[in-house]
């Protein structure tokens, strides 16, 4: 194998490859740039009903791929599931404002005092399919009502629905994500999640074509939202989007095969077998597969990597190596690293190298991929902020302090901070405000609670003899000391 381009080609070759934004609430996947990790086939199958990952895992990028016919096809082919090409995909709930569809959280939170959780998505639902009986009336409010009067019109509008589905040949299946949007209280948001995948089930075991795909958080998923009957069978139609070492840099080297580059075509033959695939006939679209050793053998993938960023992150093996160092320092505290994360860093590792070490022989400098990771930290702990703001005072409040530490440690910084006063000032705030959709803890008054609660999120580990632990990914942004670790941000904020 042999390099073809130079240190500065391959630095243009990333920068038109990597996204500018890759927030996939603003950016939408196209045929070009959608990957398909084998790792995610399960949560592509349209009798899967709940599909979980954390922030950034593709939960939002699958959401919007299953509603382009397109993409349906792309991942259809990549991972022969014929059966999506036999589909119809309706958003029931999302990100996207969109009250035409289904309600916003102000109006959801309105919405409680006229009916239940399941009355609600009862209504939204058949709104999604089309029912007559609802479609006339002209707001939520009047339909949820409709659906609380009318239980067994509702009833027989859902078994109308799957009969005409059945008819036309398709299955229609129901989207939900963003499910942490719902509402400012956590009850009622499990609640509410609680109504959705009670309804998702009931859609698999007494209707033939209408099926719900949910796409949920870990946390969302293991808490309260499982109490009621049966739920236990969702468990055998669950699917989880992680990311190892082979699909991160599978990722990567989609993109630059598949990049809007000059050097595009170079690169994808220095490792031949990249396959050209016509997305759509009468389309000038072209996606180009690469060949099973780049985009799942580690060792094929270690050495196109050391073409970019040179074997060791320092003058020898001692600091590291390239291929593993990267994705490790940006794992959480569940063993996954974010796609978004990881282009992030490769994106700050472009930008520094180009800026202050021109010249270095590798396209990417190793102090490049270090200051990545510390961006990728700011903006890992950006969307814990926005998600969980919680979470940012429960850690910031760590400031200073050496990891791993003794839980006790941990509690006592709390209480000198007065962490639980401030996470009730907090939740009231967001209270107050029927648009604010911030997940708090279910017990911000205690401490042992709230750490088992961090760790569940992956914001924080528990060794083995207790105690408890940092991931970098979270640990840099909120300066917080590891011995031999990667430096903190203190010299670098605003930078």
């Amino acid at each position: 194998m042999r390099n073809r381009l130079t240190a500065d080609q391959y630095r243009d070759l990333l920068e038109s490859a990597l996204p500018l934004a890759v927030d996939a609430d603003t950016t939408d996947p196209n045929p070009q740039t959608l990957f398909t990790p084998s790792g995610h086939r399960l949560a592509m199958e349209p009798e899967v009903t709940v599909v979980r990952g954390a922030r950034g895992a593709g939960k939002t990028v699958w959401f919007k791929a299953l509603q382009d016919p397109s993409l349906r096809a792309v991942a259809s082919n990549a991972y022969q599931l014929p059966q999506l090409t036999r589909v119809t995909t309706n958003a029931v709930f999302g990100s996207e404002l969109a009250p035409e569809r289904y309600p916003g959280p102000a109006v959801m939170a309105s919405l409680e005092e006229v009916a239940s959780p399941a009355q609600i998505w009862t209504a939204v639902l058949l709104f999604a399919l089309g029912a007559q009986e609802i479609g006339h009336l002209p707001s939520w409010e009047r339909r949820v009502a409709w659906v609380r009067d009318s239980p067994e019109p509702a009833e027989l509008a859902l078994a109308a629905a799957d009969r005409e589905a059945g008819r036309e040949g398709v299955t229609r299946l129901l989207l939900f994500d963003a499910l942490e949007h719902l509402h400012s209280d956590r009850t009622k948001t499990d609640q509410l999640v609680a109504a959705i995948l009670r309804l998702a089930l009931e859609l698999r075991t007494r209707t033939r074509n209408l099926r719900a795909k949910v796409f949920i958080r870990h946390d969302m998923f293991d808490s309260g939202s499982l109490r009621f009957p049966d739920a236990s069978k969702l468990l055998s139609g669950i699917a989880d989007l992680t990311w190892n070492e082979p699909n991160l840099y599978g990722l990567l080297f989609h993109y630059l095969g598949n990049a809007p580059s000059v050097h595009a075509e170079t690169f994808r033959g220095v490792r031949p077998g990249w396959r050209e695939v016509v997305v759509e006939p009468d389309s000038a679209v072209r996606r180009y597969v690469a060949p099973a050793a780049v985009s799942g053998d580690r060792r094929t993938q270690q050495e196109l990597f050391v073409q970019l960023a040179g074997p060791y992150m320092g003058t020898d093996h001692r600091k590291g190596h390239t291929y593993t160092w990267l994705p490790n320092h940006l794992m959480d505290g569940i063993g996954q690293v974010s796609p978004r994360s990881f282009l992030a860093a490769l994106t700050e590792a472009v930008r520094m190298t180009r800026s202050q070490y021109a010249g270095h022989p590798f396209p990417l400098h190793y102090e490049g991929i270090r200051r990545g990771v510390q961006q990728a930290s700011r903006t890992r702990v950006s969307e814990v902020t926005e998600d969980l703001p919680w979470v940012h005072a429960a850690i910031a409040a760590l400031e200073g302090l050496q990891v791993p530490a003794e839980l006790d440690t941990i509690t006592d910084r709390w209480t000198q901070r007065s962490l639980a006063e401030l996470l009730t000032r907090q939740a009231q705030a967001v209270s107050k405000d029927p648009a604010a959709v911030r997940t708090g803890p279910r017990n911000p008054g205690n401490y042992r609670d709230l750490a088992d609660e961090l760790v569940d999120v992956g914001v924080m580990t528990r060794r083995l003899n207790g105690r408890i632990d940092l991931p970098d990914v979270y640990r840099i942004a909120f300066n917080i000391g590891r011995r031999g670790g990667v430096p903190k941000l203190t010299t670098t904020r605003g930078g």
